[in-house]
């Protein structure tokens, strides 16, 4: 498949590639496919689809099931392939049911084209003779023909909505019937409208191509290579198309949806707009064209060519793919998010500006130059080095460009990172190669979908807070974290090679010196046996410490002990700091409950250190005035009751025989 594009409209041309044989196996044709990348990427949407010479004319089926393409003339009678009347260059006329041929009848002079009447069932054919010959299916028989001005007749045309039957002549002229009276209603005069001032001609031009539209709209080929729109209620054509080659024009269809006009000769297929005359696109196949069909409310076009092959194009813009090859639609946009070379990668479009400049005038109308639109189209090759014989100073510029793109295939190998943040950089880098590992494991579409604790907005300040900065070296974080010494010692290498890069990227010109650093880590990761002397030696770097800070503590303690100590004794304390200190020993001695008990009387705050280094803080609120009442009037009610209770210890009980209880 091959695609091309103009004025940003992607063609794909689905027909070119090679072809396999059908005698060849399905081994050799796998092989084939393996060896030669044309036959793999080929598409054959339709297999088979090739006439032994040559195909003059295609069309489609009114139900768009079929496709028929012959070397003669034929028009489709039916909705689908049961009734085909056929003309042949030899006057013969053939009539083809779904069974086959059906019955065969000739025509005084050599036919050229013929339009079928549905209203009246009458089949009208124009060719080498001013007549034009009338054959009545429902009769069976022949009527009179109807006698034109013209010696001869190339084209004709039947509207669809009313019926009006137009044929065009050898002298230019457009002649229009009436098929209900047989009287001629109209003639335009087409060749003197298609001369303007811009249009150079050696004949006169006649009508080659006809074509209705809608009940007032008709489209005039001529063989000067003009396309005429004309309204038919105004001699004056509306406009004037030149396709600039001066070849005849052989077919014309009308797309409605975009009201755009697709006329074709022999050489190229234009698409322009039937208000404007504004280039939509255009399409130049590598064959000459023959006929040009199509596909209703589609964007695939049908063309008939001087080759066996029949072209299949598909143009995504004027609609969607069939509904018998809808997977063209994916198709397209599979190649649309993965672009490959076009038609003209090759070529450089260089107007006369351009070769100006390049001082390269002189080979305009030599094969290296090819006059297209407002410019020319040479080699890409051709045009780089004559570019560099002009400008020196191209490959310097060339350089700088490649040390461009090198380092930034460079930097696109490195960790991407937008900026780490200024709090908890290290916790941040963890997160990220956690990330990291998830993209890239095998199980990542089972594992569920977790939110970035990064991009969370719950957990931003974690990062922006210095209150919330992570101490590694505290005792509590080396408790709860005592296999992650390693891995932040390599984790704090990679930040720092991070933090280089960034600063040389804020430094580095256009010509950096020495290759960039690569800021992947080379280490290997460590064997179970290296992960358990790292724990002994962890353990046992703890237990060091804590003897160390108990040492330091018994040495205090000692000195506060032996040392004496002196303190200044003003008036009215009398040895405060002494009975303060007293009463805390007689209160260390002193069980759980009184100590309780007094701290609940006085109300007072305990903070305290855990095991795992958190704070511990104890709180009891004093007792108020009215609570100390009502406790002291409660205890006051106990006594009195306790002094008001009588013993009952002088009552003694008399168990009578068979009575316990009396």
């Amino acid at each position: 498949m091959q695609v091309s594009s103009l004025n940003e409209v992607k063609i794909y041309s689905l027909s070119c590639g090679k072809s396999l044989p059908e005698w060849l196996s399905d081994r050799k044709k796998r092989a084939l496919q393996k060896k030669d990348v044309d036959v793999r990427r080929r598409i054959e949407l339709i297999q088979d689809f090739e006439m032994p010479t040559v195909s003059t004319t295609i069309k489609v089926s009114k139900d768009g099931q079929y496709i028929l393409a012959t070397v003669v003339t034929f028009d489709i009678l039916s909705d689908d392939y049961s009734k085909i009347v056929f003309l042949h260059n030899d006057r013969y006329i053939e009539f083809h049911s779904q069974q086959g041929f059906y019955y065969k009848t000739r025509i005084p002079k050599f036919g050229r084209d013929f339009s079928y009447h549905y209203p009246s069932c009458d089949l009208y054919f124009v060719g080498a003779s001013s007549e034009v010959y009338r054959l009545n299916l429902e009769q069976g028989r022949y009527l009179n023909p109807l006698q034109t001005d013209s010696a001869e007749n190339n084209v004709c045309d039947i509207n669809s909505m009313h019926g009006l039957f137009a044929t065009g002549t050898i002298e230019g002229r457009v002649e229009c019937w009436d098929p209900r009276t047989r009287n001629r209603v109209g003639i335009l005069d087409c060749a003197l409208s298609s001369v303007t001032a811009d249009t150079v001609i050696d004949s006169l031009p006649t009508i080659s191509a006809l074509k209705f539209n809608g009940a007032l709209n008709m489209a005039v080929g001529t063989s000067t290579g003009q396309v005429l729109l004309y309204d038919l209620r105004s001699s004056n054509p509306l406009l004037v198309k030149d396709h600039q080659y001066g070849l005849a024009i052989k077919s014309i269809q009308f797309q409605n949806s975009l009201d755009l006009i697709l006329s074709a000769d022999s050489r190229i297929i234009k698409m322009w707009n039937k208000d404007t005359g504004k280039i939509f696109t255009s399409l130049e196949p590598e064959h000459d064209i023959n006929d040009v069909c199509l596909y209703p409310d589609s964007g695939m076009l049908l063309t008939a060519n001087e080759t066996p092959k029949m072209g299949i194009y598909y143009i995504p813009v004027l609609g969607p793919a069939p509904r018998w090859c809808s997977f063209l639609d994916n198709l397209t946009e599979e190649l649309e998010e993965n672009p490959e070379s076009t038609v003209y990668d090759d070529y450089k479009f260089v107007t006369r500006k351009d070769l100006d400049n390049l001082g390269l005038t002189h080979l305009i109308g030599s094969p290296l130059l090819r006059a297209y639109m407002h410019g020319f189209f040479m080699d890409i090759r051709l045009y780089h080095k004559v570019k560099l014989m002009v400008n020196p100073f191209a490959y310097e510029e060339y350089r700088k460009d490649r040390i461009r793109q090198k380092i930034e295939e460079t930097r696109a190998q490195r960790v991407k990172l937008k900026k780490l943040p200024k709090v908890n950089k290290e916790l941040a880098l963890k997160l990220i190669e956690e990330e990291e590992e998830k993209q890239q494991s095998v199980w990542k579409k089972k594992l569920k979908k977790l939110p970035n604790i990064l991009t969370d907005d719950r957990f931003k300040v974690m990062f922006e807070n210095p209150d919330f900065q992570v101490d590694e070296k505290s005792e509590e974080f080396r408790l709860l974290n005592p296999l992650v010494s390693k891995i932040s010692e390599k984790r704090k290498k990679k930040l720092k090679l991070l933090e280089q890069q960034e600063f040389l990227e804020q430094e580095e010109e256009e010509e950096p010196e020495g290759k960039p650093s690569d800021a992947e880590s080379s280490e290997t990761s460590d064997d179970e046996k290296d992960w358990v002397e790292e724990v002994r030696k962890q353990r046992k770097l703890l237990r060091q410490e804590e003897k160390m800070r108990w040492q330091e503590r018994f040495k205090e303690d000692q000195q506060t002990v032996l040392k004496p100590q002196f303190f200044e004794i003003k008036a009215g304390e009398e040895f405060r700091s002494f009975k303060d200190s007293a009463k805390k020993q007689k209160l260390m001695k002193k069980p759980l409950e009184d100590r309780l008990q007094l701290e609940a009387k006085l109300g007072t705050l305990n903070v305290s250190d855990t095991t795992v280094g958190s704070k511990q803080l104890t709180f009891t609120l004093k007792r108020s005035e009215q609570q100390k009442k009502q406790q002291e009037a409660e205890k006051q009610h106990r006594q009195e009751r306790k002094r008001l209770r009588r013993s009952a210890g002088h009552l003694k009980t008399k168990h009578r025989r068979g009575h316990p209880f009396h």
